[in-house]
């Protein structure tokens, strides 16, 4: 070879076609939903969570929710964790019906301390339950939610993730565009996973976990990002992850590009720290196990690296056309017909999604600046890497009050949705 450089830039330029080859692959099996058979008796009693810190402005509208759920109400029970809070959302919880629990440890901040903390609770109490569910406080939850995550643990599924759907899509760009990540993500990388039998991942809320599973593994998730942690916790003992496609609930996104910034980056520093301690723990015991859905765990959370990476070589790719230094492979390894496909296809999946799930207008035109909010993905990962062993808890404030009906009433079918959910109950 001519170029020095091609002992680095080679193996960078597979690594490169290997993700693109994977992502794109994995996309095409989100595009449809298999059927599948769902049990339609309330059977599995479930702990409700909702974790709390100074949430006062939203907490009412998700415990009128939680409430009126289509689900026997002997069946599930709403506890409250108010987790160093210094306003009064306690007092807001119990006066809507909820079990409070007061947690006051400055030391020990975070969602994952509180959850610790409150399963210890849980399980002293008398009462026993098959699952417990966790939302956050800015949630507001589809009445079926818990028949459908229901479904699932008659199954024998034992950690499931619910569809995270927007509350607030249409109030800024920045809101607009957040949410069309995950509806994204929902689809082409949740939905794709379950649909080929990998393991997905929680995603912090409208999450259920099995309690026999808590019981003997224990919770143990205390870095930036629990859910993510957990999933890998249980992944090594072989328990995936599944999706519950129709368990759906709306989070409230950001509504400035500082709030949605620091969120992010939370995010990014977790996902580094979860990567760094269990990347080579699911690489030894896929490979020991031969066993495909604990290495698929192993490349998402290579994630993050992945873009660090082909961010260098888009940088170093604008050298190359100056002064050649490297040889390129990509279209030895790949026709450019491949390529142009893979280039059209991630223009092509948004409207496909956007299509499924029948957006508004609105949500078209935040489109058009969806690359744009992508791409501050890329000094949000530099950030979270240099970080990643930072782990001071940043609160995301919640102010958007709305209440179920505002939101659900305005997604298509609910009004039949509601009516099945009731019929099956009775």
């Amino acid at each position: 070879m001519n170029y020095i450089f091609d002992y680095i830039m080679i193996p960078m330029q597979l690594i490169i076609v290997f993700f693109t080859l994977y992502y794109f692959t994995l996309a095409l099996f989100g595009i449809f939903q298999k059927k599948e058979h769902k049990t339609t008796i309330p059977e599995k009693s479930f702990a409700v969570i909702v974790a709390a810190h100074n949430e006062s402005r939203v907490i009412g509208q998700l415990l009128e929710n939680l409430f009126v759920l289509n689900y026997p109400r002997h069946l599930y029970d709403v506890f409250v964790i108010a987790d160093n809070c210094t306003d009064n959302t306690a007092d807001i919880a119990r006066k809507n019906h909820a079990m409070v629990y007061e947690r006051t440890n400055l030391e020990q901040r975070g969602k994952g301390y509180a959850l610790e903390w409150a399963f210890s609770k849980l399980f002293a109490l008398e009462r026993k339950y098959d699952a417990v569910v966790i939302f956050d406080a800015d949630n507001l939850v589809h009445p079926n939610f818990l028949l459908e995550m229901n479904s699932k643990l008659c199954k024998g599924e034992k950690v499931i993730q619910g569809y995270l759907d927007a509350k607030n899509p249409y109030d800024t760009w920045i809101a607009g565009t957040f949410a069309l990540s995950f509806w994204l993500v929902n689809h082409i990388w949740h939905l794709a996973k379950n649909n080929l039998g990998l393991s997905s991942a929680l995603g912090g809320t409208g999450m259920c976990i099995a309690t026999d599973v808590l019981y003997r593994f224990g919770w143990g998730a205390t870095c930036l990002t629990e859910d993510l942690e957990f999933s890998m916790k249980v992944l090594l003992k072989g328990i995936r992850t599944t999706w519950a496609h129709e368990a759906i609930v709306y989070d409230e996104k950001p509504l400035t590009l500082k709030q949605s910034w620091r969120q992010r980056k939370r995010w990014a520093q977790g996902h580094f720290d979860v990567a760094g301690r269990y990347i080579p723990l699911l690489l030894y015991e896929g490979i020991r196990q031969r066993n495909i859905v604990i290495l698929d765990g192993v490349l998402h959370l290579l994630q993050p690296h992945f873009l660090i990476l082909s961010t260098f070589f888009v940088l170093l790719s604008y050298l190359y056309h100056i002064e050649p230094f490297y040889t390129n492979i990509l279209f030895m390894v790949l026709p450019i017909e491949v390529w142009r496909i893979i280039a059209v296809g991630q223009y092509v999946f948004p409207l496909l999604i956007l299509l499924k799930i029948r957006a508004k207008f609105k949500s078209w035109l935040y489109l058009i600046l969806y690359p744009l909010f992508v791409y501050t993905w890329i000094p949000i990962t530099f950030i979270g890497f240099w970080h990643r062993n930072d782990r001071v808890w940043s609160h995301t404030q919640h102010t958007r009050s709305l209440s179920y009906r505002d939101v659900m009433f305005a997604q298509d079918n609910f009004g039949k949705d509601e009516m099945l959910g009731k019929q099956i109950i009775k």
